[in-house]
């Protein structure tokens, strides 16, 4: 079979969508929707999990494959309002106070009220405070909070906005795009979920008869470690598409598609992935094979903890600043949907 291109556009737009969207984990109801439209609007059947995710059926028989793309980002919870009327908060997932500070956010009431507000040091200026801000980290607990864009000065005031512990804080995800890059918060794993529509998308629009059953799991409790505890009881192989850390010790790349070989928990499955890897070369992915630890894992591990009988692997693209402000690049995207769309046309 021809090589089905990729639609570069349309995926940069669907990633823009995407990240439009405050999925904190746990709050997933407009992500989930804009996923249900997605596949309506390309014409596939979707089941809506119990807990939140979105599973779309692509066709085919046999064999089944589950391919998973999260769209949970990491953010904040509200543990409880200061005297002062700011916010102490606790993060929500693996977000580092020292990666977070200054950033704009969004409150999200239990209510239903939205109020925007800032990640600030307390205190938080280097003309008065210089010593204390250079010789201590910032910590959630102690010298981190949230100043609401509210004129409130005591507990009662924001008490009175309804904001109270328990409520969601999102970030603001501030895409860029420049000479190719990709700049912006949680392109883990919204730029996954984007490569997994613009497969969709030309796997309906070139009316591809896919060689054994594929499901796409849009997952939302990846960021906490049990968005697919639970797969469709026929999987017999998962294949996660995710952010590649770059760093010191890696050799992922922000223009290429990694193979993972082991992350902090165990070795992927070493036929699945060498199919992977034959499926790569054949197709003149520019690729490379990588390990994560020590502080890395895929929604794969959910399901191999949770019991079942699978062959598992990961691919994705190179991401630097992981969990922060990240970056990636088009051709990133590119050769992983590549890789994707190979090994699924492949069977």
């Amino acid at each position: 079979m021809k090589k089905i291109e990729f639609d570069e556009k349309y995926c940069v737009e669907t990633f823009k969508k995407l990240v439009s969207v405050d999925s904190t984990t746990g709050q997933y109801e407009e992500i989930q929707q804009l996923i249900c439209d997605y596949c309506d609007e390309l014409g596939y059947s979707y089941h809506v999990t119990h807990k939140g995710g979105v599973i779309a059926d692509l066709g085919g028989e046999g064999r089944p494959l589950t391919v998973s793309a999260h769209l949970d980002d990491i953010g904040l919870m509200v543990r409880k309002v200061n005297a002062d009327g700011t916010l102490n908060v606790c993060p929500v997932g693996g977000l580092y106070p020292f990666y977070c500070v200054t950033e704009n956010v969004r409150v999200y009431t239990r209510g239903g009220s939205v109020y925007t507000g800032c990640i600030c040091r307390t205190p938080n200026s280097i003309h008065v405070t210089e010593e204390e801000l250079r010789s201590v980290l910032p910590d959630f607990r102690t010298n981190v909070c949230v100043v609401l864009d509210e004129d409130v000065k005591s507990a009662e005031d924001t008490a009175k906005l309804g904001i109270t512990t328990g409520d969601m804080i999102a970030l603001d995800a501030r895409p860029v795009f420049a000479g190719g890059y990709i700049k912006s918060r949680f392109i883990d794993d919204k730029a996954a979920a984007a490569i997994a529509l613009t497969a969709m998308k030309a796997i309906r629009e070139n009316g591809i008869q896919l060689p054994r059953k594929v499901y796409m799991y849009f997952a939302v409790y990846e960021e906490i470690g049990h968005g697919t505890s639970w797969l469709p009881e026929d999987t017999e192989d998962m294949l996660a598409i995710d952010i590649a850390p770059t760093g010191p010790d890696q050799t992922s790349d922000e223009r290429k598609a990694t193979i993972f070989a082991k992350d902090s928990r165990f070795p992927y499955h070493w036929g699945m992935t060498n199919e992977l890897r034959e499926c790569a070369i054949e197709a003149g992915v520019d690729y490379v094979m990588d390990i994560f630890t020590p502080h890395y894992g895929t929604d794969c591990d959910t399901s191999i903890v949770a019991g079942y009988d699978i062959r598992h692997a990961a691919i994705g693209f190179g991401t630097a600043n992981s969990h922060g402000y990240e970056r990636t690049h088009v051709d990133g995207l590119r050769n992983t949907y590549d890789l994707l769309m190979a090994y699924l046309v492949k069977g």
